[in-house]
């Protein structure tokens, strides 16, 4: 276990034995993953707040405050790279260093002098991100054992939880410390580091099998029998889940719903989110990824007609069971793609995320089309109909780890 081909790793050998024990579930370092990603996740959040107080200072246009998403956003397309060199390179650092790198950057936002500085410090908060993200739930994977969905389910709760409380956290900041206190909130990220550097520092970022990692080139071409049909069934479910989690307080608010009931929706939508994320991956571990994404894709867009033709409180309660459903299966995913290429487990990870964040960025750009020309009510019903065309897709996946990759 501690050695493969050439050799013995130097550095792991305690490491391996003490941390990776007969494919246990290891809850207590698992926990620890999940809450360093979420108050990383925090930190990441903090820009859509203060867009208005940008907007105002630096005399800024809608565009260039638009802009500023994509400086954070942007290096989340380095993650296949950063996922080939984890396959090689053990990268634990990456994931301990990044919540004290995001949280300062972030954190001094506030003070920033120009639109260049702010450019400058989302783009080294998206890097950090992107490495995190890579790397993360591979780490993650190792500690989980044989329960890669329970594993899986806990990094995205944690994650869903720092976005939500990320707005919180910062507007509270800014009501009693200023913006020019902000900086005093880098001590979070900090500490969080640090916790994670005495938890997890043995925990190694690379693929815990001993077969010899392909080079990318094979690797990727080895993946395509489940990433090609994978990034179809993305595409096809993109649609409702950016409907809803974009889209759903303005629909409502067309509905004659006011400002914070329509806000208050959104809300219960996450939350309802995270529990279904945390259901999803672990139920996926016993019934099976494949049977797991199919549930989903055939009951969400059978409520969500149910939720266009509702109102009042039966239109919320549908509202908790979207949630449960649609955001439950990124967990599922997750794991499917780790485990359908266990020697190049970074690499499969890092790609599938950035297929997502390509996938999801653009189905926001052409849902907003779709409702400038056919209304909002129109573009739910359609993103319904399109789910609903994504489940053929899902027999061209495999269901169980037995099942991928050709064992």
């Amino acid at each position: 276990m501690i050695a493969d081909e050439r050799g013995p790793r130097v550095g792991t050998v305690s490491d391996m034995s003490s941390v990776e024990q007969d494919g246990r579930f290891q809850a207590g370092r698992v926990i620890t993953m999940s809450v360093g990603h979420g108050l990383h996740d925090t930190y990441t959040a903090f820009l859509p707040p203060l867009l208005p107080r940008f907007i105002s200072a630096l005399t800024l246009s809608k565009a260039e405050a638009g802009l500023l998403n994509a400086f954070i956003q942007a290096p989340s397309l380095l993650q296949p790279a950063i996922g080939h060199l984890a396959d090689r390179l053990n990268l634990r650092f990456a994931v301990i260093l990044a919540p004290a790198v995001t949280a300062t950057v972030m954190s001094l936002l506030g003070v920033a002098p120009g639109f260049g500085v702010l450019a400058l410090l989302l783009t080294v908060a998206g890097c950090s991100s992107a490495g995190l993200h890579a790397v993360g739930p591979v780490m993650t994977g190792r500690l989980s054992g044989r329960n890669l969905g329970r594993g899986m389910s806990f990094w995205m709760v944690g994650g869903e939880l720092g976005r939500t409380l990320g707005p919180v956290v910062v507007v509270t900041a800014l009501v009693h410390l200023t913006a020019r206190g902000l900086p005093w909130l880098m001590i979070g990220g900090w500490t969080t580091s640090l916790v994670l550097f005495f938890r997890v520092r043995a925990v190694s970022g690379r693929p815990e099998e001993i077969r010899a990692r392909l080079p990318w080139r094979p690797a990727l071409l080895r993946m395509r029998s489940v990433l090609v049909p994978l990034a179809a069934f993305i595409f096809l479910r993109a649609f409702m889940q950016a409907s809803l989690t974009y889209y759903l307080p303005t629909f409502l608010t067309e509905q004659g719903a006011s400002l914070w009931t329509a806000g208050a929706s959104l809300t219960v939508l996450q939350a309802a989110g995270v529990a279904g994320a945390m259901l999803g991956g672990s139920m996926s571990d016993r019934l099976g990824r494949r049977t797991m994404l199919l549930i989903s894709t055939a009951g969400a867009p059978l409520l969500m007609f149910v939720f266009l033709a509702a109102h009042g409180w039966m239109q919320l309660m549908v509202v908790i069971c979207l949630g449960l459903l649609v955001i439950s299966t990124t967990p599922v995913m997750m794991a499917l793609v780790q485990e359908s290429f266990p020697e190049n487990r970074a690499l499969a990870n890092g790609t599938y995320m950035s297929m997502s964040f390509l996938i999801r960025s653009g189905v926001v750009i052409l849902l907003g089309a779709l409702s400038d020309r056919f209304g909002l009510r129109q573009m739910y019903a359609a993103s319904a109909v399109i789910m609903v065309a994504a489940i053929p897709l899902l027999f061209l996946l495999p269901n169980r780890r037995t099942d991928a990759g050709g064992k």
